[in-house]
């Protein structure tokens, strides 16, 4: 099957994409581009089942336990059933927690950490076939990052969103999570357009929290996803939005990127050029912007440099990103938390320099006890990131870093690292996935039931109903008796 030809172009911009999306739904996908959007379910999966081991006693978990509701859907890694809305909430927290999700470039946001959870969430709610799930995110996918793109300006090299420290994964998140629920929950295409115009009115997030602390960030694709359901529902039960609710004088680029937005990004090309071919898989669970610095640190140590040599190490990465990894730059050679030394380019390369395991670095290597060791403390102190004006040029097609490691005996090693592993140009295989994904579910799911879950991962399209493959992702006892941080 392809996807459906390009709607009429005279129509509002809400119109156009609801019409994709219900062509998408009812043509279905290339099977490459099918293939492509299970492998980003797979590791969407990985992760939020890493998280519900790595952020065990989670507040969010805590406070959406309290709000009860009638049971419709699971809440992934958790082993309750909540309404959809909710349980969308929760993996939707855990999906984006530990950073590990994919990336759009050059929009530098992570759609399926907010599409996943509510497509899964919505589906299993209304029983959706594993064939109509993979379109769904494939279309949610789709429209977060196109609505990534028209807040993306082209002479500024960066995105309008992030310029006004607006996190735009949340904020486009609550767009695509929109469609897919609406698109899994059988909704007509003027419903569909309804829940998507509804959504531009919930979503919201603010990047400070990268800069300086706190862990706000990580609800952030919940409440997207939670939003997206909510959008959904609330349009299947008569709920309008304006027809031009994205690009009229008072939409939603309008209201978040003024006039540097591009609306035309939304619908230019839409159902014959994906945006989503551009995703990134990551290989480490940090910010995208401290992956260079990090594969810089592995060639570093296989070309035998140890820590104990460095006398300095000077980082180049574009300038916009310095924000985020570099400054201020005391917290960042002394990360307060686990959390925030994913953010750090000091200690993410101190990390990768100094050990960790087969995957380069990993969960172990960003704890909060981790942070308080002596020797990365000492070589973080060491490095010292700049503005590189090659990275510049590149970013953010790629998030390039330059990297000159002094000895104290004098050497100078000189490591380019100009595009991504994990992205289009140097993509992780199929075999390589695997290995990030058992990885990371094994932290929760004991071998069989891996096995049983890797199973169903690799016929999605071919499932009945999506409960199968929610039912697979929480252990067996946690149904029977789920305590999260006291609450039963």
């Amino acid at each position: 099957m392809s996807a459906t030809t390009a709607p009429p172009s005279g129509s509002a911009a809400v119109a156009q994409l609801a019409a994709f999306a219900v062509g998408v739904r009812r043509n279905g996908l290339a099977p490459a581009r099918a293939h492509h959007v299970a492998r980003h379910v797979r590791d969407l999966i990985g992760i939020t089942l890493a998280a519900a081991v790595e952020w065990e006693d989670d507040p969010v978990t805590r406070v959406t336990l309290g709000w009860g509701g009638t049971p419709q859907a699971t809440a992934i890694g958790r082993g309750v059933r909540l309404p959809a809305a909710n349980a969308a909430l929760i993996g939707g927290t855990l999906a984006h927690a530990l950073d590990f999700d994919d990336t759009h470039m050059p929009s530098v946001l992570h759609p399926s950490a907010s599409v996943v959870p509510a497509a899964l969430a919505a589906g299993e709610a209304s029983r959706a076939d594993g064939a109509t799930f993979l379109r769904a995110i494939a279309v949610g996918d789709e429209i977060v990052c196109r609505a990534g793109m028209a807040g993306y300006d082209l002479e500024l090299g960066n995105s309008i969103f992030f310029e006004r420290g607006q996190h735009a994964t949340a904020i486009c998140g609550a767009l695509g999570a929109a469609a897919a629920a609406a698109l899994v929950m059988g909704l007509d295409e003027e419903r569909v357009g309804h829940a998507i115009s509804i959504a531009t009115s919930f979503g919201s997030g603010l990047l400070e929290a990268n800069r300086t602390g706190g862990t706000v960030k990580r609800a952030h694709c919940g409440w997207a996803a939670h939003s997206g359901v909510a959008a959904a529902e609330l349009a299947a039960a008569g709920l309008t939005g304006a027809p031009t609710a994205l690009e009229g004088r008072f939409g939603f680029l309008q209201a978040w990127c003024g006039d540097d937005a591009h609306p035309e990004a939304l619908t230019d090309e839409l159902g014959t050029r994906w945006e989503i071919d551009r995703l990134h898989v990551k290989p480490y669970p940090t910010n995208h912007f401290t992956h260079a610095g990090i594969d810089a640190a592995l060639e570093l140590r296989r070309r035998g440099l140890r820590p104990d040599d460095v006398a300095e190490v000077m980082i180049g990465v574009a300038g916009p990103v310095l924000r985020t990894i570099a400054e201020p730059p005391e917290l960042k050679a002394a990360p307060p938390s686990g959390y925030a030394a994913r953010f750090s380019a000091p200690f993410t390369f101190a990390a990768a320099l100094s050990g960790g395991g087969g995957l380069g670095v990993f969960f172990e290597d960003f704890t909060d006890e981790s942070v308080h060791d002596a020797n990365l403390l000492e070589l973080a102190a060491k490095v010292r990131c700049v503005a590189d004006a090659r990275c510049e040029a590149i970013f953010p097609y790629q998030l390039p870093a330059i990297v000159e490691a002094r000895t104290l005996g004098g050497e100078v090693h000189l490591i380019e690292v100009l595009e991504n592993r994990g992205g289009p140009e140097r993509p992780l295989s199929d075999d390589e996935l695997n290995v990030k994904f058992r990885a990371s579910a094994r932290r929760l799911l004991a071998p069989d039931r891996l096995d049983a879950l890797e199973r169903v991962l690799g016929r999605i399209d071919l499932l009945p109903d999506v409960h199968e493959l929610a039912a697979c992702c929480t252990p067996p006892e946690a149904n029977a008796a789920p305590t999260i941080g006291g609450t039963r």
